[in-house]
């Protein structure tokens, strides 16, 4: 079931399975931002990471000693979730956990998305509760996908990265696998704001920072006037992302990482997880915004 929502500026469009973005268009030039999932290249659109983001070690996330197979980015992508509440702008998904969940995730949870549009911009609302009655641990992260050009509008390597503010950024490198590779990294800025994009930086999979300085970042184009903006808070992680020569990229914040080759540790030691006590709640965000 897909959700609709309107403002005068823009039409957002949500579907329960994952409530995915599934699309974010602009109403004046019926401009899409949002990648279509053409299976091609990547069937995804912009599908929410929960509870862990990239690849575990082994395939199977550890919890006092016990071994739970999960997947990479873990099982809320591929879960119907609820509506629970919705009007023309505004609509809250919810997915609680279930005896399949408790079974690669020993933890009772509940998780919320709220979107709200209003004008041209898309405000993603992420709440994670803990309904149990023990500390709960996950990490949690987004991963939109956008249409690269924009429009249609000249070629991807037209496009660039800007970061809110100057930022001195070393790429993590991901292993055949999708885990991280220990002692291996590249500088990708020194101090300056603007990434230039082409197809080749992403050989090796995706782009991996951590700890970023800024609070957001702008896809923008030197032969267009389009851009997109995605702004976030509380997610002091990134993925930048694309597949062989698709166009799209994948600007993705994140609270979290993927495991290191050789990881054996619990789940409360994986990199930057996030701890709730019983009855705790997590906040997090992301405003989606088009010029």
């Amino acid at each position: 079931m897909n959700t609709i929502l309107r403002s005068g500026a823009a039409v957002a469009e949500i579907r329960s399975l994952g409530a995915e973005l599934v699309s974010f268009r602009r109403t004046d030039t019926d401009t899409e931002y949002m990648w279509s999932g053409d299976a091609a290249y990547w069937t995804g659109r912009s599908p929410v990471l929960f509870p862990m983001i990239g690849a575990a070690a082994g395939e199977a996330i550890r919890v006092n000693g016990q071994a739970y197979p999960l997947a990479r980015h873990g099982f809320a992508r591929r879960s119907e979730f609820t509506l629970v509440e919705s009007s023309e702008t505004q609509a809250v998904f919810r997915l609680s956990h279930s005896g399949e969940t408790l079974a690669s995730y020993p933890y009772p949870f509940r998780l919320y998305l709220t979107y709200t549009l209003s004008g041209s911009t898309l405000h993603i609302g992420y709440r994670v509760e803990n309904p149990g009655d023990g500390e709960m641990f996950f990490q949690l992260g987004t991963h939109p996908a956008f249409n690269c050009p924009i429009g249609g509008e000249g070629s991807f390597t037209d496009y660039y990265l800007e970061f809110e503010q100057p930022e001195r950024l070393e790429r993590l490198f991901l292993n055949e696998n999708g885990l991280i590779t220990p002692g291996k990294s590249e500088a990708m800025l020194d101090g300056d704001n603007q990434m230039p994009l082409n197809h080749e930086m992403f050989a090796h999979d995706a782009l991996v920072f951590r700890n970023v300085q800024s609070k957001s970042v702008t896809l923008r184009s030197k032969q267009s006037a389009k851009s997109v903006t995605v702004a976030f808070t509380n997610f002091p992680d990134l993925g930048i992302w694309q597949p062989k020569n698709a166009p799209f990229v994948c600007i993705e914040p994140w609270h979290g990482v993927a495991d290191m080759e050789g990881f054996t540790g619990d789940i409360r030691e994986k990199q930057n997880v996030i701890t709730l006590p019983p009855g705790g709640e997590f906040t997090s965000a992301l405003a989606i915004t088009f010029n």
